[in-house]
């Protein structure tokens, strides 16, 4: 038995929303939580699970149109158990597809209407070009963030949202202000996959110290050595777009 404290991580749609990596940013969670003195433990929600609202960090990863579709009716089902996490400050990360349904609609390149569950104030709109490639943005939150991107989707922020941050190379949340991702409360949106969170983890510590906070009322970090980490962030930066 271990006398670890528990954190709960809870992985939305696996099975249909797991492209470019995403679930890199499960398994470097769980590596950093062990780092950091706790004991995670993972719970998947696909489509048709009861929702499991007493968790403490939530992810969820990209898919194409069609993973979208398939999920659509079942988050929406379950959206107002996550607005009030959101709410409450339960640290959230979500990527690409997902990112897209945590804000208000996504139109396809087939005029379809997809609804999202208005968590972030965005919108998205499918583009004719695709982004693609290697991305890096600066955040006042995180500093240097980087990653990959592959997105048609051109998304526009509303207003209580913040962008994570600022392209200096590759595209963003679309072709025209160079911003990247959103901000709310403690729910971090973002088309970098990678994956994430094994390149990144300032933003990784962020999730499990709002989380730790949240449940046992205080983080004390433990000492980490990320020199490997700062040296494949280093390569990373160097690659061209």
């Amino acid at each position: 038995m271990t006398d670890r404290l528990k954190l709960r991580i809870l992985q939305l749609y696996p099975d249909d929303m797991n492209i470019y990596g995403d679930r890199g940013n499960l398994l470097a969670l769980d590596r950093r939580l062990r780092q950091h003195g706790f004991e995670p433990e993972i719970i998947n929600h696909n489509v048709g699970d009861k929702f499991n609202k007493d968790v403490d960090i939530i992810i969820g990863g990209g898919g194409q149109d069609s993973g979208q579709e398939k999920i659509q009716e079942d988050l929406k089902y379950i959206s107002n158990k996550l607005k009030i996490l959101a709410e409450n400050g339960t640290p959230m990360l979500v990527i690409c597809g997902m990112y897209q349904l945590f804000g208000n609609q996504f139109i396809t390149s087939q005029s379809k209407t997809i609804e999202g569950i208005g968590i972030l104030n965005i919108e998205t709109i499918a583009g004719n070009e695709r982004l693609i490639g290697n991305i890096k943005i600066t955040s006042d939150k995180f500093g240097d963030i980087i990653g990959y991107e592959n997105h048609s989707g051109q998304t526009y922020l509303g207003e209580n949202t913040e962008p994570l941050g600022y392209v200096t190379l590759g595209e963003g949340n679309n072709l025209h202000d160079k911003s990247e991702g959103a901000l709310y409360k403690n729910i971090i949106g973002t088309y970098l996959h990678g994956s994430l969170l094994p390149k990144n983890p300032r933003i990784t510590d962020f999730l499990i110290q709002q989380a730790a906070i949240n449940r046992y009322g205080k983080f004390i970090p433990a000492e980490i050595n990320d020199g490997l980490i700062e040296k494949a962030r280093v390569s990373a930066m160097s690659r061209p777009r």
